[in-house]
């Protein structure tokens, strides 16, 4: 359910005058809806979009619901990649949310978070557990803590009334914060995108696009096991997909995959050429 405030609490929080806000949502500058009783109310992901935009600056982020202690601005990217490496193995939930939301609020897409950020800070985490320096249990808690501040982020986003994207990740693959931030990038994107979460069997998957007929589906493929079995399975399922709908195939794993069937599959190795391609599908006048 979205989250909706008053003028004055708005205003409050980003530090302008109740009359400059109502100003702005009369002149439409501030998407705004109306009460049983008449009255104003903003969408938090509005009023985040138009932080966002570098229109406005934070004051009172509790207001929105917003850590504290976020601000808005230009980021080092490599400084923050740094710190939240540090938060993360330490398990610090705050300055990790703080963290990822400054990064949020300063402009950044989903796409570049994901590739610029969250990406290499877990790769080094990866890394790191690999070698022996950290332990199971640290690695887990990482990707725990960034998937709640994921599922946190996608309730300040703007609702998408835009084509349908479903996906997940195949059987046995557990991972699951590629394929929420493939949801997030595209419901920014204007996407109505929905994860069906993890470890999902091929047969279930052509169920939900039979059912739901969307015009995009995303597989997360971080791991596959016996590669030569996945890859038979992966390509038989890709052939059966219907060609109105897209596939779009990403993951560390997909490099033990010799090819890939399908007039209509496509691999990405990263999320800024996956969200060039949703932009593009979008753009297309409807059939």
């Amino acid at each position: 359910m979205k989250q909706l405030l008053s003028p004055k609490q708005v205003a409050r929080a980003i530090g302008v005058s109740e009359s400059s806000l109502k100003r702005w949502c009369d002149q439409g500058l501030v998407p705004t809806e109306r009460t049983a009783g008449g009255h104003r109310r903003i969408c938090v992901g509005d009023v985040v979009q138009l932080i966002r935009q570098g229109d406005q600056t934070v004051l009172r982020p509790e207001l929105l619901g917003l850590p504290p202690g976020t601000r808005t601005g230009a980021h080092n990217r490599q400084r923050s990649i740094e710190t939240l490496v540090d938060a993360l193995i330490a398990g610090d939930a705050e300055l990790t949310r703080r963290l990822v939301f400054n990064n949020f609020l300063g402009g950044g897409t989903i796409a570049e978070l994901a590739d610029e950020l969250f990406a290499p800070a877990m790769h080094r985490i990866g890394d790191c557990w690999k070698c022996g320096d950290l332990e199971v249990y640290q690695e887990h808690r990482a990707c725990e803590m960034l998937a709640r501040i994921l599922h946190e982020l996608r309730t300040i986003l703007p609702q998408a009334k835009g084509l349908v994207a479903l996906g997940g990740t195949p059987s046995g693959d557990h991972y699951r914060l590629a394929t929420t931030l493939v949801e997030l990038m595209l419901i920014e994107a204007g996407w109505r995108a929905t994860s069906l979460g993890t470890s999902l069997p091929f047969s279930t998957l052509t169920k939900a696009i039979e059912k739901h007929r969307p015009t995009l589906f995303w597989l997360s493929v971080s791991h596959t096991g016996d590669n030569s079995h996945f890859s038979h399975q992966l390509n038989e399922w890709l052939v059966s997909v219907p060609k109105s709908t897209h596939v779009v195939l990403g993951g560390q794993a997909l490099g033990h995959i010799d090819s890939i069937a399908g007039d209509n599959a496509q691999s990405f190795h990263n999320f800024a050429s996956l969200r060039q391609f949703a932009d593009r599908l979008s753009e297309q006048p409807a059939v």
